[in-house]
């Protein structure tokens, strides 16, 4: 008597899958289609990414090549190609362009460079404030020394990479505006920082002595 029961039972569930089916197949059909469609389409983006990057790998290392054996020119254009394609490659690119502008005689063009990078929000802040550093460095001989300091102020904070170059262009952006006592402290707490490399530290304690005097 139960095999009977089961076969009825067996034959009830079969005749509800079949009535779910012809009610809801075609939503579940679309349903797979949509999901296998999402990840074949995440898969060839992934590819894509992949393959991008790796051009921008080679595009990159060939700037550099270039650089390298005096192809100015072909290394300008691969560099500025890159910086418009943005990610970390293009980054990279955009300081080898101020790089090359800074040595060609072109300090403004590098300024505004280093600028625009560290202006970025996509860039990471570690690059920001080295793009800062370096707009300051090269238009310190030339700028306005108290703005100078007022950008690397937020950079001499304990714990930025940056914290011992940008105190030592503060020490100097000081000197320029004629603030010898604020040099000074600056030079000193540069002297007196275990941190800071043993060349710098030395030229640190010169200075700071040089005013003392």
């Amino acid at each position: 008597m139960s095999e009977i029961f089961r076969e009825i039972d067996e034959e009830l569930r079969r005749e509800n899958l079949a009535k779910l089916w012809s009610r809801y197949g075609r939503y579940i059909i679309a349903a797979v289609i949509v999901i296998l469609l999402a990840a074949g389409g995440y898969v060839a983006w992934r590819d894509h990414q992949t393959g991008e990057r790796r051009a921008q790998a080679t595009r990159y290392n060939s700037a550099l090549s270039a650089l390298r054996t005096g192809k100015q020119e072909e290394a300008g254009k691969l560099f500025d190609l890159l910086s418009k394609q943005g990610g970390g490659y293009g980054l990279l690119a955009s300081f080898e362009q101020a790089e090359m502008a800074a040595k060609g005689g072109d300090r403004k063009g590098a300024i505004a460079i280093y600028d625009r990078i560290a202006g970025s929000s996509g860039a990471d802040p570690a690059f920001r404030d080295l793009a800062t550093v370096l707009s300051v460095m090269h238009g310190l001989p030339e700028g306005d020394p108290k703005q100078a300091v007022e950008r690397l102020q937020p950079l001499t904070a304990a714990g930025n990479p940056w914290r011992v170059s940008a105190l030592d262009l503060t020490a100097a952006a000081k000197l320029k505006a004629g603030d010898r006592a604020g040099a000074l402290a600056v030079y000193k707490q540069l002297a007196d920082d275990l941190t800071a490399p043993n060349g710098l530290r030395a030229r640190a304690a010169e200075l700071a002595a040089a005013l003392k005097s």
